[in-house]
């Protein structure tokens, strides 16, 4: 992993969908002055990613709230398309949900995985990051696999 805590999130382009459609945007200005989550999956519509991981975060969005985090994204190597639709197919309307279609988030956090062999590429691993005002804070990793230290379950109690 190339992050440690309290380091500063360096700044990576990602996309997001807008009305005229899909959109660069600095990651680094997403984040200025906010406090907020970024939990990184391996693929949108992935079974483990669209049944278990984010339905976590839809129900307990308020409960983040309630606790001072401002934003919560959602961040894959999928297209802006395919990221936009993941979203409205879950109607996670509360959350942001980012393509990481270059890989320059992947790169940047080292947290990647090589999923060819399955016929996915090189994806981001499954973690979430709290960043405060662009300062990582806590990191939530999978670390090779599973899902348990990155559900919304269990990281609520541990901000």
């Amino acid at each position: 992993m190339n992050l440690k805590l309290n380091d500063e999130i360096g700044n990576a382009n990602v996309f997001i969908m807008t009305e005229s459609g899909p959109k660069s945007v600095s990651l680094k200005n997403l984040l200025s002055n906010k406090k907020v989550l970024i939990v990184a999956v391996p693929g949108a519509f992935t079974p483990t990613c669209n049944d278990d991981h984010l339905p976590g975060f839809i129900k307990n969005y308020e409960n983040f709230k309630n606790i001072g985090i401002d934003q919560i994204f959602f961040i894959s190597v999928n297209d802006p398309f395919v990221v936009n639709k993941w979203k409205e197919y879950n109607k996670a309307n509360n959350i942001e949900f980012l393509a990481d279609s270059n890989l320059e988030f992947a790169d940047m956090t080292g947290l990647k995985i090589d999923l060819s062999v399955i016929g996915l590429g090189v994806r981001l691993s499954r973690f979430a990051l709290l960043i405060d005002n662009c300062i990582l804070k806590k990191i939530f990793d999978e670390e090779g696999g599973g899902l348990e230290k990155s559900k919304a379950e269990n990281i609520l109690p541990n901000l």
